[in-house]
């Protein structure tokens, strides 16, 4: 059984504010709490559509401190909308841990559809997205993120990442040193006025983007060990 409080993941745009859907934008609304990320950002967001929400800050680093608060809104029966700084709520952020609480609690999780940059990015790469693994933000360090490269080579599926713009040249030469001819896309600022793809062997995106300087976010997709035809060219 269920408690009284009511727990809405809210995807909020990646970029293009259009992006935020009607439903969503009433649950915001309708909302007693906001759980943010960063609530300057969300503040800014919500302001735009006449939105002054109360708050609560949700974070990789307060969320042992705020899950009390968090826990506490939902045992009064509040309806608490959880949001992310971009994106759909629990993709490569804390908001799983959010629905742990809410579930650990009795009380009801709901998500609402909405944008996300995994999904445009794979859809529009041209590699296959029949099957697809996503592995969310590469590492920091080289050796890492060699090892997670390494993990792709006999991988029959679509890898996505989430990678900084500063590294991914870098990333790019790293994963052509161990299949140089493997497809790979990378997309950038997506629904963003400067949308673009790049798509190509991997040896031939790292030589094309070496010594460029990159801006805005990044999703890196690799295509499968059997990935069929020539990989995509660029632009």
């Amino acid at each position: 059984m269920s408690g009284g409080g009511r727990l809405v993941l809210v995807p909020t745009p990646v970029g293009n504010r259009e992006d935020l859907s009607p439903r969503a934008l009433r649950v915001l609304e309708e909302a007693d709490l906001v759980a943010a990320e960063d609530t300057r950002h969300t503040g800014r967001l919500l302001s735009s559509f006449g939105l002054k929400p109360r708050y609560l800050s949700f974070h990789d680093h307060n969320e042992t401190r705020q899950s009390e608060r968090l826990l506490a809104a939902l045992d009064e029966g509040l309806l608490v909308a959880l949001v992310s700084d971009a994106g759909t709520p629990g993709i490569s952020d804390p908001g799983f841990r959010a629905v742990r609480i809410a579930l650990e609690g009795g009380h009801t999780v709901e998500a609402l559809p909405g944008p996300s940059a995994l999904i445009p990015a794979l859809v529009a790469s041209g590699l296959p997205c029949d099957r697809f693994c996503f592995e969310g933000y590469l590492p920091r360090k080289s050796g890492q993120r060699r090892r997670a490269f390494e993990a792709l080579v006999d991988e029959p599926r679509t890898t996505v990442f989430y990678e900084s713009p500063h590294r991914i040249a870098r990333s790019l030469g790293e994963l052509a040193d161990l299949m140089p001819e493997r497809p790979v896309v990378v997309a950038r600022e997506l629904s963003k006025r400067y949308e673009e793809y790049w798509r190509g062997g991997a040896a031939e995106l790292a030589a094309a983007l070496e010594g460029r300087t990159v801006k805005g976010e990044i999703v890196l997709l690799v295509g499968g060990v059997d990935a069929k035809g020539p990989p995509p060219r660029l632009p």
